[in-house]
């Protein structure tokens, strides 16, 4: 067992490993959840469970809402069947791998909590200004990270439209039918028993959508999330000793140290000139999309941005 742990452990320090990480935390919430629930069950306390789960799902009400703001992000990372975490956690695996190696981590997480907050928010302004919900909303709650893993899928739709998956019993598919299907699905269920859900995915679309539009313009939806992911990670990770040299380094080797250090995040990588751009392109005609290097497509989406 204590291998596991080690596993969860290891997987989860990785660096550059966004994808898994916001699947571990996923997980972990929902084994948490269940063993409560067992145990609390067997204690005969079920009103302790469902306690403790009111405190991670968000309310239909505003003014349950509003004494409980913070569900708008744990309820992205709250569940509680397990094929619906499976389902979500699936969708979010297959797209998000798309989003990692061509925009990177960074913006990975950005499209994930934008798109949580965005069906968050879509799902309390239907229930609490059309009539048709408003008599539900007393009893309605969501949770699940359907909306955010609706925000990377289309975010990849809209960055890669013409990419294949190889689907069970049909063969290739272009991503952008794949999504397109699902959000058809979700309009049509929009009035049905999950109908709060269905929205959240609506609002998730939306937000996954315009994110990638504006950042082919220049424009970064996602720096608020990373100015606090970049606030956090300084209070939890220990500072360097600083170390005193008295050798002179050339100002070659200075400036070769600060190219390295620039270009370790995936956002960072530098600008490609019209050589690179046709060799890329070149590979491409060769050999498909799928032979590029992490490195090359964030090239090609760094040059698609100038045009």
């Amino acid at each position: 067992m204590s291998g596991l742990f080690d596993d969860f452990r290891s997987e989860f320090n990785k660096p550059n490993n966004t994808l898994v990480q916001l699947i571990l935390v996923n997980t972990v919430v929902f084994l948490t959840l269940l063993l409560a629930r067992v145990g609390l069950t067997m204690a005969n306390q079920p009103g302790t469970y469902d306690f403790i789960l009111a405190q991670l799902t968000i309310p239909a009400t505003l003014s349950a809402f509003l004494h409980k703001p913070w569900t708008l992000f744990t309820y992205f990372f709250t569940h509680q069947d397990i094929f619906h975490i499976l389902y979500n956690m699936l969708f979010l695996y297959w797209f998000g791998r798309l989003i990692d190696e061509y925009l990177g981590n960074r913006r990975l997480v950005g499209l994930y909590f934008l798109g949580g907050l965005a069906g968050g928010a879509l799902y309390l302004l239907m229930y609490n200004l059309v009539p048709y919900f408003q008599n539900q909303a007393e009893s309605a709650q969501m949770l699940g990270a359907s909306a955010a893993a609706f925000s990377v899928a289309v975010g990849a739709a809209t960055l890669l439209p013409n990419y294949t998956f190889h689907l069970l019993f049909f063969g290739p598919v272009r991503i952008k039918y794949i999504v397109f299907f699902f959000i058809v699905l979700s309009i049509a269920q929009s009035a049905g028993p999950n109908a709060g859900g269905n929205l959240a995915h609506l609002g998730g679309t939306f937000l996954g959508f315009f994110f990638v539009k504006l950042l082919q313009n220049g424009t970064d939806l996602g720096r608020p999330i990373y100015w606090v992911m970049d606030g956090w990670q300084s209070l939890v990770k220990p500072k360097p000793a600083v170390k005193v040299s008295y050798r002179q380094r050339s100002s070659t080797s200075a400036h070769a140290s600060t190219y390295a250090s620039a270009g370790s995040s995936a956002s960072s990588v530098s600008a490609p000139d019209q050589d690179e751009v046709d060799a890329i392109l070149d590979k491409i005609s060769r050999s498909g999309y799928e032979s590029l290097t992490r490195e090359e497509k964030q090239k090609l989406f760094r040059a698609s941005q100038r045009n």
